[in-house]
């Protein structure tokens, strides 16, 4: 189907910018959005880049629907909007106003529950809905984003050549979009973007400030080394796309020649003010289908704890002055320490990538999605936050090969390969962060993630002796096979219960 012109439902960073992408593809783009501020900026955005004559702005729903009416043509639609409730009210609005055929994309990041929710609504009315996460920011939303849409089959195939058209292209020219499959998977593939997304956020700025307050390096500095880190083609964290804009962070200055980082506070806000969900939801699946994702989880609290500046200003004052305080490290030599921190860097990059992979296969296999993994890392080539070529390029060969498993990427010999080669340099970052009292809990995270998956011997032996005692809730045998995550059938009488009358004689 060749999409002409669009129904935009919201036109804030991302929605104005991809209305923007979409006039400067020929498409019509008519919105409608009740913020005089986002609309005003979208208009004057239109005129400075001579898109005006593409760009059509609407006071209601009814007005944009007449718009987009073209015979017997369906009318296609676009929200980007607030997860939640402003999708139903959307929906409510133009309900009146659809006929069977209409398309509906979800580019918000929702929840997949929700978009499920909507499409059975919907779809017995004959009118498409497909949740569909966009990723790589405002930037990547003016000039192509990665694409990630799930829906039925005939709603797929209609709007494919117009998602193939906008979405960004990889460097081989291959768009970073694809049909992934019905019901809710594109939504819940974004949000498995956004929980590794938010692992490597944490783990990039752990080593950040190791280098900046551990070893004393100034904000030049540590840019050229993002510089190098990115740069170097030969080496797994090449051409990534959160190590290159790190560069650019460390070394932008404001009008006045101050260094624009200097003065950002320490508080992440946009898990704990639900203006961004994806975080809280990805953690809440690893929960709920039993996946140790425990970086991601790990860095999610962090940004938690993050947030409420106030509180952590209370209790420092608490203290009096026995806070922990991080300390410049000694004792390494710099450039050893420095190739250290790179390999710690990568192994848990590649940890984060597989943790998430691990909860996406799970819910695969859940809702019979019949995913494609290698299409989702495609997703993943450019546009996206979490672009990271070495990384995906490993996980693709990984996918392609016949020994792998969906659901222990772990147990794949290139994988254990890489993460046996990098433990002895994430082991040292880790240990000299903790010693000199610097923050590197999603380093940790990794580092004991890689530790215990690979352990055939835990302590969680005595916790399980310890379940035993006093809730017989019965255990295996060291002699026999590990076996399935399954009940066991042993159970021993550590102490047999007593009434009040009874005695031990």
């Amino acid at each position: 189907m060749d999409v002409k012109k669009i129904g935009m439902i919201g036109t804030g960073s991302m929605g104005g910018m991809m209305s923007l992408l979409f006039a400067e593809h020929g498409i019509h783009t008519h919105y409608y959005d009740p913020s005089k501020k986002n609309a005003e900026a979208l208009q004057s955005h239109a005129k400075e880049s001579k898109h005006e004559d593409k760009i059509t702005q609407h006071d209601d729903h009814k007005s944009l629907c007449e718009a987009l009416e073209d015979g017997d043509n369906p009318k296609v639609f676009m929200f980007s909007i607030p997860h939640g409730g402003p999708a139903d009210d959307s929906i409510d609005a133009l309900e009146p106003y659809l006929k069977p055929g209409d398309i509906i994309m979800d580019a918000s990041n929702e929840h997949w529950k929700a978009t499920e929710r909507r499409q059975a609504r919907l779809e017995p009315k004959g009118i498409h809905y497909i949740g569909m996460g966009v990723s790589g920011g405002y930037q990547s939303a003016r000039h192509g984003p990665s694409i990630s849409p799930g829906g039925s089959k005939e709603a797929l195939d209609k709007v494919f050549p117009f998602l193939q058209k906008i979405a960004c292209k990889d460097t081989k020219g291959r768009p970073c979009v694809a049909k992934l499959g019905p019901g809710g998977c594109g939504h819940y593939v974004k949000m498995i973007h956004n929980g590794i997304e938010h692992g490597m956020m944490t783990v990039l700025c752990e080593a950040w400030a190791i280098m900046n307050i551990g070893l004393g390096m100034d904000y030049e500095e540590i840019g050229a080394v993002f510089e190098r880190w990115n740069g170097d083609k030969e080496n797994p964290l090449r051409d990534n796309f959160l190590i290159n804009i790190g560069a650019d962070i460390c070394r932008t200055k404001d009008e006045k020649g101050n260094y624009v980082l200097a003065n950002v506070r320490d508080k992440v806000v946009q898990d704990v003010d639900n203006s961004e969900g994806t975080g809280t939801w990805s953690v809440q699946e690893g929960t709920r289908l039993h996946v140790p994702d425990p970086t991601i989880a790990v860095s999610h609290l962090f940004r938690v704890a993050s947030a409420d500046a106030a509180r952590r200003q209370t209790v420092k004052k608490a203290l009096e002055g026995k806070e922990v305080k991080p300390g410049r490290i000694e004792g390494v030599d710099n450039d050893k320490f420095m190739d250290d921190l790179y390999n710690a860097v990568y192994a848990s990059f590649l940890i984060c990538f597989i943790q998430g992979l691990h909860v996406l296969s799970k819910a695969n296999e859940e809702n019979d999605w019949k995913l494609d993994f290698a299409d989702v890392l495609q997703l993943w080539r450019k546009g996206c936050i979490i672009q990271s070529d070495g990384v995906v390029d490993l996980l693709e060969t990984v996918y392609r090969s016949r020994e792998h498993d969906n659901d222990d990427l772990l147990g794949h010999k290139k994988i254990a390969g890489e993460l046996a080669k990098t433990y002895p340099s994430l082991k040292t970052i880790v240990l000299k962060a903790i010693e000199f009292d610097l923050h590197a809990g999603a380093l940790g995270a990794s580092l004991e993630y890689y530790k215990y998956s690979g352990s055939t011997e835990l302590p969680t032996q005595f916790q399980e002796a310890e379940l035993d005692y006093f809730g017989a809730h019965v255990f295996d045998l060291k002699t026999a096979q590990p076996g399935k995550p399954v009940t066991g059938d042993h159970h021993f009488e550590w102490k047999p219960a007593r009434g009040i009358l009874e005695t031990d004689d």
